[in-house]
């Protein structure tokens, strides 16, 4: 996925009421920009740290820039949410994601479950349809060569319905994919944060036992793309890696 216009770097002065972001331009001018990430953020919004955001096309938005990037160590991190299912899909398409293949079609934000909507249905007349939930990883608390990206950076009840209703495809015959997407490059294994949600840790442990995959890839970023790239160790919580 290319951006659509080139990224502007500055450096991040704050982030604050979760959605919003103070960045400092190369002019010395600090503009706010829409920081499009509901989550803690834990570990990719310390001040002083270089960012990239996007300028918007819509002459109307109050806040005319989105922050998509920041630099952690050595490495680029994608913050924006709302990339994620875009880049699943387009991996999908292109057969970067090989346990995805086999589909003739991906629909996006479809409605199942009890008032959910399922990130991507993949769909062919030869086999059942294949629910895909894709989660955004950001979070890696400690930046040794061997430590894990990790989700997730802040308790989440609507991951955990969204487990559930995976696992109930199941039962109905369907095939569920529990995607998480790490935005980031540093990191060979992904674990599960249980120190943050535990209920998340044990319902992702029953989603697997009945029946849904779990994959892990993460992606490579630079100013002017992020594509998805190779996949990560999975630790699931009381369990050995697969």
């Amino acid at each position: 996925m290319r951006f659509d216009d080139p990224l502007i770097q500055g450096t991040l002065v704050r982030r604050y009421k979760r959605f919003m972001a103070d960045v400092t331009l190369a002019d010395g001018s600090v503009t706010t920009a829409h920081c499009p990430n509901s989550g803690s953020m834990r570990s990719v919004d310390t001040p002083g740290s270089e960012v990239w955001i996007s300028p918007t096309r819509n002459p109307k938005r109050v806040l005319r820039h989105t922050w998509e990037m920041i630099r952690v160590g050595d490495g680029l991190v994608g913050i924006n949410t709302h990339r994620p299912n875009g880049l699943v899909a387009e991996a999908v398409a292109e057969g970067a994601i090989g346990e995805l293949t086999g589909y003739d079609t991906v629909r996006r934000e479809v409605k199942y479950g009890k008032s959910s909507r399922i990130d991507l249905l993949l769909e062919t007349a030869e086999r059942p349809p294949c629910y895909v939930e894709v989660k955004n990883v950001t979070m890696r608390r400690d930046l040794s060569p061997s430590a894990p990206a990790e989700f997730p950076d802040a308790v989440t009840q609507r991951g955990t319905k969204h487990l559930h209703e995976l696992a109930a495809m199941v039962a109905q015959g369907a095939r569920a994919v529990m995607l998480y997407l790490a935005q980031r490059d540093d990191a060979e294994t992904l674990v599960i944060a249980t120190d943050i949600d535990p209920t998340y840790g044990r319902a992702l442990v029953e989603a697997q036992a009945a029946g849904v995959e779990v994959l892990a890839y993460r992606c490579r970023l630079s100013p002017e793309e992020i594509c998805v790239a190779s996949q990560l160790t999975v630790h699931m919580p009381g369990a050995a890696s697969m």
